[in-house]
Formats: structure tokens, C-alpha cells, sequence
């Protein structure tokens, strides 16, 4: 029994073929947010380096890790205090959730506009990359938003003292206008995915 030849993909005219190879015009974007990742690396490291040396004494680490955080206290800052120690690992989680959020517009941009990566069946491959398309791409990133969002209003909080009520109330409604717009995405999503659910 002779298996089946695969199935060859038409040729496409000459306009058609342009525009379609035009999707590789964003592999220079999709490189340029790897090395934006790189520098999210080199920050959290510097930022890390700083923490453990301010841990065994080192005013000038401790000093670079003040400034970084934005803390400011009526007292000098001579060592490290439990508000410190808690920005400075609200920065780091930040890091890592915006570094999560590049890898999720590179891979799944990549994977949905430009090009398979021919990952099925590799022992790495994420889960989330089995389904994703652009609508599953936009609610995670939303979510992702929402995450780093969350972050950057629990360090505002956390350090309060330094910034004004406006402030304050500005981080809070822009994380609720998040929050609404995410919650907006994903129900236009599922009504694009069933159109007919809301008949029954």
C-alpha cells in the first residue's frame, strides 16, 4: 500500500506572493524584543548582585537599591529593612513577568504570523502554544498585563508614603481599566468562538 504523496500548496501569483512574504518584515521586531530580553536579564542581575551584596553590609549596594526602588524614609537607610527587601523582590517578580510576557508575543507572534516553529511532539514545547491563535495570544497577553499591573500598584501601596493621593488613584482606576478591558477581551473572544451559545 503506497502512502499518500503529501499535498502540494498552489503557486501563488506574483501580488498575492508579495504580500504574504511581507509577514517576514516583522522577524526584525521579533529579534528585537529578544534582545530586550537580554537586557530584562542584565537588570534582574544587577538588581540581585545589589540585593545580596547590601545583605552583607555594602552601603553602596544598598544606597543603588534605594534609588532603583524610589524609597525614601524621614531616617537615613543604613541597612536593610523588611519594606526594602519587599520592593526590591516586587521589582524582581516584575521582571520576570515582563520577561514571561516577551516570550509570549515572540513565540506565540512568531508561531501565529509569521512562520510554524515545528514544535509538535518536542519534549519543551510549551503547552499554551498547542492552541494559540491571535484571539487565545491577546487574552493571555491581557492577563499578563493584569499580573505586572498588580505588581507595580502592591509596590505603590507598599510604598504609599512617598507619593501623592493623585497618584494613587490614578494606578488604582488604571488597574481596574485593565481589569475591565481584559474581562471585555475574553468575552468578545468567547462570542467569536460560539456564536450561538447566547441562544440556547
Amino acid at each position: 500500500m503506497s502512502t499518500p504523496s503529501p499535498i502540494k500548496s498552489p503557486a501563488l501569483r506574483p501580488i498575492p506572493r508579495l504580500i504574504f512574504a511581507s509577514r517576514w518584515l516583522q522577524l526584525p521586531l521579533y529579534l528585537g524584543l529578544i534582545l530586550a530580553q537580554c537586557v530584562y536579564v542584565y537588570h534582574f542581575w544587577v538588581e540581585l548582585v545589589h540585593l545580596l551584596e547590601a545583605v552583607f553590609g555594602s552601603q553602596t549596594a544598598l544606597a543603588a537599591l534605594v534609588e532603583s526602588i524610589g524609597y525614601r524614609s524621614d531616617a537615613p537607610v543604613t541597612h536593610l529593612n523588611e519594606t526594602v527587601i519587599m520592593l526590591v523582590l516586587l521589582a524582581l517578580i516584575d521582571v520576570v513577568m515582563i520577561s514571561n510576557l516577551l516570550i509570549m508575543v515572540i513565540v506565540g507572534g512568531y508561531e501565529t504570523f509569521v512562520s510554524r516553529m515545528d514544535l509538535e511532539g518536542h519534549r519543551d514545547q510549551p503547552e499554551w502554544l498547542d492552541h494559540v491563535n491571535a484571539s487565545v495570544l491577546k487574552v493571555k497577553l491581557a492577563t499578563a498585563i493584569i499580573g505586572i499591573s498588580s505588581i507595580h500598584l502592591l509596590k505603590t501601596f507598599i510604598n504609599a508614603a512617598n507619593y501623592s493621593d493623585k497618584v494613587l488613584i490614578a494606578q488604582t482606576v488604571i488597574h481596574i481599566a485593565f481589569l475591565l478591558s481584559a474581562m471585555a477581551i475574553a468575552y468578545t473572544d468567547r462570542l467569536m468562538q460560539h456564536p450561538n451559545a447566547d441562544k440556547h
